[in-house]
C-alpha cells in the first residue's frame, strides 16, 4: 500500500481546490499533505483519525486540517462488503500554505484567520449554526467560478475564524512525527484494525503486521500516536459503539458485543472513560440533539 497523499494537486493556475467525493467508501489511508483541507461529510459513517485524536463522524462531520497534520476518515466496515445501498459523500477543499499571498496574514485585518490556520494544526471540528452555514458555502464554492469561489471561500475562512462552535481535536502536545515511509506500516495497522476490531485483537499479531516484535511495535505505535494500542483498539470500539447506540432497537449489551467487548462490566467503564456517560446516558443525549 503506497503512502495516501493529497489527491487532487493544486494546478498552478489556481488558488486552491475544491472537489465533490462520491465512493463507496472514504480513502482508508492515514495520510498527510502540505496544504491545508477542508472537509464536510454529507453522506457515511465511520471514524474519524485526526493525530492522536478519534472519533465516530456521520452525516455533517466538518473538520480544518493544518499542514501536514496526519488524518483520516475511515468508512464503517459495512462499506467495504460491496452494499450499492451504502456510499459516501462529501466536498473537499484543498489550500496550499500561501494561498492568500506572501505576507497578507502578517496584517491586522487579518489576524482572527491567522489565529484560525494557526490552531488548525490540531485540526478543529465545526458544530451547531456554524456547521450549517459552512456547509453551505462549501456547495457553494462547487456551484461558482472564478473570483466567485474565491469569495465564497474567504466568506467561509471569516465565518469560521469568528465561530465560537468548534473544538480541537488533535492534544496540544501532538506534533507529527511520522515520515512518508511510515504510512504505509501505519496504514496496514489501520487496515487489520477496522477490519477486525469486533474480534480477539493481539499485540503479537498487529506487531507481526507491522514486521515488529511487540516490544518494538509498541514503542513505535505510541511514538506515533501518541497513545497505546491498547487505548487505540478501545477508543475504535467505542467509537463503533456510539454509532450503534444511536439505534434504539439494538440493547446496550448487544452493543457491548457487537463492539468487540465481552464483557458488560468492561464496556460500560470503558464507554464512560471514554465518553463521560454510561451508554443509555449517551443514547439520550445524542439521540434527542438529532
Amino acid at each position: 500500500m503506497k503512502a495516501a497523499l493529497q489527491k487532487s494537486p493544486i494546478s498552478a493556475d489556481r488558488v486552491f481546490e475544491a472537489k465533490m467525493l462520491k465512493e463507496p467508501h472514504f480513502d482508508p489511508n492515514w495520510h498527510f499533505h502540505p496544504e491545508y483541507q477542508l472537509f464536510v461529510v454529507l453522506r457515511g459513517t465511520g471514524t474519524r483519525f485526526t493525530g492522536d485524536h478519534l472519533a465516530p463522524f456521520r452525516q455533517g462531520d466538518f473538520v480544518l486540517t493544518g499542514p501536514n497534520l496526519p488524518h483520516m476518515w475511515q468508512s464503517d466496515p459495512e462499506y467495504f462488503e460491496g452494499n450499492k445501498d451504502l456510499w459516501t459523500e462529501g466536498i473537499v477543499v484543498y489550500l496550499p500554505e500561501d494561498f492568500l499571498g506572501n505576507g497578507f496574514l502578517e496584517k491586522k485585518e487579518a489576524w482572527q484567520m491567522r489565529q484560525l490556520l494557526t490552531r488548525s494544526s490540531q485540526g478543529i471540528e465545526f458544530y451547531g449554526n456554524t456547521n450549517q452555514q459552512a456547509t453551505l458555502l462549501m456547495q457553494q464554492i462547487l456551484l461558482q467560478h472564478d473570483f466567485g469561489r474565491i469569495l465564497s471561500l474567504l466568506q467561509l475562512l471569516h465565518l469560521l475564524s469568528q465561530s465560537t462552535e468548534c473544538r480541537q481535536l488533535a492534544s496540544a502536545g501532538y506534533t507529527n512525527q511520522l515520515k512518508a515511509s511510515d504510512t504505509e506500516r501505519m496504514n496496514s495497522v489501520h487496515a487489520f484494525v477496522m477490519k477486525n476490531f469486533r474480534e480477539k485483537i493481539t499485540l503479537d499479531e498487529v506487531a507481526a503486521i507491522a514486521n515488529m516484535t511487540p516490544t518494538s511495535f509498541s514503542r513505535y505505535f505510541k511514538t506515533h500516536a501518541n497513545k497505546n494500542f491498547s487505548d487505540f483498539l478501545t477508543e475504535i470500539r467505542i467509537g463503533y459503539a456510539c454509532k450503534l447506540l444511536m439505534d434504539e432497537n439494538i440493547d446496550v449489551a448487544q452493543v457491548c458485543y457487537d463492539s468487540g467487548f465481552y464483557t458488560l462490566s468492561n464496556f460500560n467503564r470503558a464507554f464512560r472513560e471514554i465518553t463521560g456517560y454510561n451508554p443509555l446516558a449517551y443514547r439520550k443525549k445524542y439521540m434527542g440533539a438529532g
